[in-house]
């Protein structure tokens, strides 16, 4: 087991949440959000991954081969249509605020309005 895709996913992470602590626009702020939840993907794929490791298909394997584990994919497609779902949900929250206060720059979204 390598230390690389561990390696990759934190510079991922780092990055998006970089790009959000830096951001002076909203949309900019959710697009690096889904960029350090990206870095799940990969996290999550490093973990399931087998070296020489084939396909979770049991149909004409012998016994002993190793395979790589399915619930490790599985839970990647799942946290894609979960980043999916936030990311459209923050995207519709994003136009909203740009429609009442005509800006979509956190600084200037200091007053609330009842």
């Amino acid at each position: 087991m390598t230390v690389l895709p561990f390696l990759a996913a934190g510079w991922i992470f780092l990055v998006g949440v970089y790009g959000m602590v830096t951001s002076r626009n909203l949309v900019h702020a959710v697009g690096c959000l889904a960029v350090a939840q990206s870095s799940t993907y990969v996290l999550l794929l490093g973990i399931g991954y087998r070296r020489g490791g084939t396909a979770p298909v049991f149909s004409d394997i012998p016994v002993t081969t190793p395979v790589v584990d399915p619930v490790v994919q599985a839970l990647v497609l799942t946290d894609i249509v979960v980043g999916a779902t936030v990311t459209a949900l923050l995207l519709s929250l994003v136009i909203q605020i740009r429609k009442r206060s005509g800006t979509v720059n956190p600084e200037q979204l200091t007053e609330l309005k009842g």
